[in-house]
């Protein structure tokens, strides 16, 4: 699956970056905020998508003395950091629409829509390719959120354009892009947030870990007590677990370890677990 993210990524990085170039020229020539804004949000939208490809294949890097779990976790930091550059090309967005409420331009309509219209194909196409990807990746998430986020300003542009074309209202630019902007945010803060808790080695959404402990002590008797349970992930899809617990004297100490082992490969489908029982006099 490692392969099949790093490939769609790939491809859609490309294709942002291309269409990015000739919205840039459409913006300058229609002189359109809506997408001028698009195409600023297209060119973060390409820095994160080459960061999420750059991610995948650093990823892949085998673990070493310095990094003994590898590099996994270098795909949430880069989720981190988009979440972030949402975060700046949101506030740039609104910063420029309130110069256009203070001064408003002329806005050339036709050439507006017309490259509106072909970024919303394109933002489609790429959403559509990342949409195959795994969706609890949070660094494809991160990626999508930044398609997503280009896809609504590429709706925004076409409806601003046609109220302009029909009215002439040049005011509607701007307002339907602090809409879209305000959208990003919502996203964004999201993002940042689940990548946050990751990085931070916060317990697992899907975990209680009161519950797990009371789970296991039902489950394998011979443990009387647990004095530490500590688990966290290194990406969204790898959990680590480490437990320090009492075993009954009576016990197997050795059995005991694999049985807890597996319990919790078994049950949570947590393959990296540290078990470290101790006997009761």
């Amino acid at each position: 699956m490692t392969y099949g993210n790093r490939r769609r990524v790939a491809i859609a990085a490309l294709l942002t970056g291309l269409f990015m170039i000739a919205e840039v020229a459409g913006g300058l020539i229609s002189g359109s905020l809506a997408l001028l804004a698009d195409a600023g949000h297209m060119m973060m939208d390409f820095a994160a998508l080459a960061m999420a490809w750059l991610a995948f294949q650093i990823a892949r890097k085998p673990a070493n003395a310095n990094y003994t779990y590898g590099y996994y976790r270098f795909q949430i930091l880069i989720a981190f950091v988009n979440g972030l550059t949402l975060f700046l090309v949101s506030g740039w967005i609104i910063w420029e629409a309130l110069q256009r409420f203070i001064t408003p331009g002329e806005i050339l309509a036709g050439p507006m829509l017309y490259i509106a219209i072909a970024g919303l194909v394109v933002n489609l196409v790429v959403f559509k390719i990342l949409s195959g990807a795994d969706q609890h990746n949070l660094n494809v998430k991160g990626a999508m959120l930044h398609v997503l986020g280009d896809l609504l300003g590429s709706v925004a542009a076409i409806a601003a354009a046609v109220i302009i074309l029909m009215t002439g209202w040049t005011l509607a630019d701007p307002i339907l892009s602090v809409l879209v902007a305000c959208l990003i945010l919502r996203s964004a803060y999201g993002l940042i947030k689940a990548s946050a808790h990751v990085l931070m080695q916060g317990t697992p959404q899907t975990v209680d870990v009161k519950e797990m402990q009371a789970n296991l002590l039902k489950a394998i008797p011979d443990i009387s007590a647990i004095s530490e349970l500590r688990i966290w992930s290194l990406t969204n899809d790898d959990t680590v677990l480490t437990l320090k617990a009492s075993l009954s004297a009576d016990a197997s100490r050795d059995v005991q370890i694999e049985t807890v082992r597996a319990y919790f490969a078994d049950k949570y489908n947590i393959k990296d677990a540290t078990i470290e029982l101790s006997q009761e006099t």
